[in-house]
């Protein structure tokens, strides 16, 4: 049996509630007794510093908190401006004359007050055309309505890099009726209809009836930048708008039309050799 020892003031009928209370109330008593004996020391040292002067002392050694001066603006380097530079770009002689090669043609607003003189650059083959040539350019009997196969209600080219099917001539994937060769059976039998008619004035929709439909490539004919380039020959770039202009019915028309007459003044040999 375990003998419970009696602490100094403590009587026996003292229960554990009362004993926790009671010393409670002693820890609080001293805490606030504490802090009754620390701010009086505060007091004290303040009072002291104030009789010898050292509250002004330290005002007086603070440096005043100043604004930061404005740094003044720099002057504004006078740059060249890039459009216009003072020196011409170095560029290569046989790329001065030529523009920006323009796959699609596209609608083109053209002043008819502007000369239509047409300059294609010389390549590294001679473009000359026989009168096969010209046999096989090719022809339409309804006329194809420009800008509205392939195109949405405000007139803006629908292109589609998942369901759109790329045109050998403008390289551009778009919704909307194309040719096939039956030829070939080619990608470069695939031409859409504004390209067709442009280029080589057919109708896409009269192609796509006969089975038996040709595509310009086969023909030898085609003039997209690709083959003219594969020839030896310059790109044309957009000729429609001229072309239409001085009475060609395509672009194919005007290049052999007009080559095969220069080359008939210049050789007319060449009229004997489609001749036999």
């Amino acid at each position: 049996m375990v003998r419970r020892r009696k602490n100094a003031g403590e009587s026996p009928e003292e229960t554990d509630t009362e004993k926790e209370s009671r010393n409670r109330m002693r820890s609080e008593e001293g805490f606030s007794h504490y802090e009754q004996i620390r701010d009086q020391r505060i007091k004290e040292n303040k009072e002291r510093l104030q009789k010898l002067g050292l509250f002004d002392l330290s005002l007086k050694l603070k440096k005043p908190k100043t604004s930061p001066q404005k740094k003044s603006p720099r002057p504004k380097k006078t740059t060249q401006n890039a459009l216009t530079p003072s020196m011409p770009p170095r560029r290569s002689s046989r790329i001065q004359s030529l523009g920006p090669i323009k796959y699609y043609e596209g609608r083109e607003k053209r002043d008819s007050s502007k000369n239509l003189e047409i300059c294609i650059p010389k390549g590294t083959n001679p473009e000359v055309y026989t009168k096969k040539h010209e046999k096989l350019l090719g022809d339409c009997k309804m006329e194809w309505e420009l800008y509205i196969d392939g195109y949405d209600d405000d007139g803006n080219r629908l292109y589609d890099p998942i369901k759109g099917q790329t045109c050998h001539q403008c390289r551009q994937k778009t919704l909307g009726l194309h040719t096939y060769c039956g030829k070939c059976e080619l990608p470069q039998g695939e031409i859409c209809g504004d390209c067709l008619y442009m280029r080589y004035g057919e109708n896409v929709l009269e192609a796509n009836e006969n089975r038996q439909w040709i595509c310009p490539a086969c023909r030898g004919i085609c003039n997209c930048s690709r083959c003219r380039r594969a020839n030896g020959w310059m790109p044309t770039g957009n000729l429609y708008s001229k072309v239409s202009e001085l009475g060609f019915k395509s672009v194919a028309h005007y290049l052999i039309q007009t080559y095969r007459s220069k080359d008939r003044l210049q050789a007319p040999a060449i009229e004997e050799t489609d001749s036999q």
